[in-house]
């Protein structure tokens, strides 16, 4: 489908977004989508797209598109949705099993800082961004502003398609979470039963169906669910810290707590089994790009984006920081944790803080209903980057994935894709366990290169005020801003190289990848 170079086709609102190249007299183009590129898809569109860069865009622009989205999000349900994504606290407890052998409880106590501090920047490098460009794209958008031309299309569409699959692979972690969760009380009371993988294979796809019909037909009257699930989080947060330390048989020192070292891996160096141990801690921010993508449904998304994701990195490591040091002393045995017949350390956990296992089951419900909430949002997350990255023409079957549905306000077809996929990566668990969990083990990193490629780029650029106006809503000091988006391009490399390694040595193939512990 050749691509229509209708010159008023890239107007932002009112606007063109247009620039003087300077040297060369490159000539300039209006930009389709909140300044990004369009992708000339090698087999389905004809012709080749220039790509410019732009000024601030407009909050209120259609961003030259007859299919847009609605603007009925406010800022607590963006914050709610952000937040239900990536449910810090639950998800640094569902992979607590990460750390009992990679270090023990200071990887846990003293990762979690490092994290926040490390996503800090990465917060601050998206929040500008997002203050500038308010678009469903996000990293992919901005990597084509940015870029340098004769590189703006490569990268841009390297980096959408590295954020899809990140995604999905998140969404497909989520989802296998569901039937973990629900299968642990059942063996923990009724020690005979041995779930079937393909038990867990039709919860995980009855799950992911159920949160894709109602992302079809109920979403934009049920927006109110991710607020219930952001305060029943919170509360719950406060309840199980507070259970635990006053239910607790006995606790654990502050030496094993804060000091002792604990490394079963085989691997000699301590600081390699502590930077491939915080990946526990790495889980408290899985999917904290959930609100860029949702920036067109957004009102005042300059301001409502940057204040998602600020909420969402401070809340977050609150919550998980108090009680992980609440659950690290309150532990009796992490063996025993780790090792847990039900496959669900974090039931294990509360069992032993809270010495009662009605009050375990009922954290699991809320954990139960939690991980629904993430699922839904993860799902309703992905469809707007995959519907944002169909308007550029850069998958196939563009036209229909770009499509919004005027009755249901969604983009129908890309939501019914990701399920696709989703359910496709189902389908390898019953093959093979392994496979599957290296695969959704991916997801994180795959996120954190999405973050560094325009950071990286932003450093390239100097930071200059021709991408960054001064007039921005939200904007960090200039030394903070250069520290910040160094910090995200350098903790990338680091840990896309220390999580890739095999959580214990000498390898074999069952340990290839740390992922496959998820499983266990």
């Amino acid at each position: 489908m050749p691509i229509d170079n209708n010159p008023d086709q890239g107007r932002v609102g009112d606007r063109a977004a247009t620039k003087d190249f300077g040297k060369g007299s490159v000539s300039t183009v209006t930009r389709q989508i909140n300044a990004c590129a369009t992708f000339a898809y090698p087999n389905s569109c004809a012709g080749d797209v220039e790509t410019n860069r732009c000024h601030q865009v407009s909050e209120d622009s259609d961003h030259g598109y007859g299919d847009h989205a609605t603007r009925d999000i406010g800022i607590l349900e963006l914050v709610s949705v952000g937040w239900s994504i990536c449910n810090s606290w639950v998800g640094v407890l569902s992979t607590i099993a990460f750390v009992v052998n990679q270090g023990g409880p200071p990887t846990l106590v003293y990762g979690l800082p490092l994290i926040f501090i490390m996503y800090g920047c990465i917060v601050c490098s998206l929040g500008e961004l997002a203050s500038v460009y308010p678009s469903a794209g996000g990293q992919y958008h901005w990597t084509s502003i940015l870029a340098p031309k004769s590189w703006g299309r490569v990268l841009s569409y390297s980096c959408g398609l590295i954020n899809i699959f990140a995604w999905i692979s998140i969404a497909a972690g989520v989802g296998i979470i569901i039937p973990q969760i629900l299968t642990a009380p059942i063996i923990h009371y009724n020690p005979a039963y041995a779930p079937k993988t393909w038990h867990i294979f039709i919860i995980y796809q009855a799950g992911s169906a159920a949160c894709l019909l109602h992302n079809i037909f109920a979403l934009r009257r049920s927006m109110w669910f991710f607020n219930l699930i952001f305060g029943l989080s919170v509360a719950t947060f406060f309840v199980a810290t507070v259970t635990c330390l006053a239910r607790a048989p006995s606790f654990q020192s502050h030496l094993s707590v804060w000091v002792t070292f604990v490394n079963r891996t085989g691997w000699e160096s301590n600081g390699v089994v502590f930077l491939t141990g915080i990946l526990s801690p790495g889980y408290m921010y899985a999917g904290l790009d959930g609100a860029i993508h949702l920036a067109e449904e957004s009102k005042n998304p300059t301001t409502a984006v940057p204040r998602a994701l600020m909420s969402t990195w401070i809340v977050g490591f609150l919550t998980s920081f108090v009680i992980a040091i609440a659950c690290m002393y309150s532990a009796q045995d992490f063996d025993k944790i780790a090792s847990t017949p039900t496959g669900l350390p974090v039931f294990e956990l509360f069992r032993q803080a809270m010495r009662s296992d009605v009050a375990s089951t009922v954290m699991l419900v809320v954990m139960l209903l939690a991980g629904f909430a993430a699922l839904a949002g993860c799902q309703q997350t992905a469809s707007r980057l995959t519907w944002a990255f169909a308007r550029d023409h850069g998958l196939f079957g563009s036209s229909k994935l770009s499509h919004m549905d005027e009755q249901w306000l969604v983009p129908v077809w890309a939501l019914c894709a990701n399920a696709t996929v989703i359910f496709i990566i189902g389908c390898v668990y019953l093959g093979s366990s392994t496979a599957f969990n290296a695969f959704i083990g991916t997801g994180l990193i795959l996120q954190l290169i999405t973050f560094a490629f325009p950071a990286a780029l932003l450093l390239l650029q100097r930071r200059s005020a021709q991408y960054l106006p001064k007039s921005r809503k939200f904007k960090v000091p200039a030394v903070m801003g250069w520290v910040a988006n160094a910090g995200t391009v350098g903790f990338t490399i680091i840990v896309t190289i220390f999580w890739c390694l095999p959580t214990v040595f000498p390898v074999e193939p069952s340990n290839m990848s740390k992922f496959v512990h998820l499983d266990s």
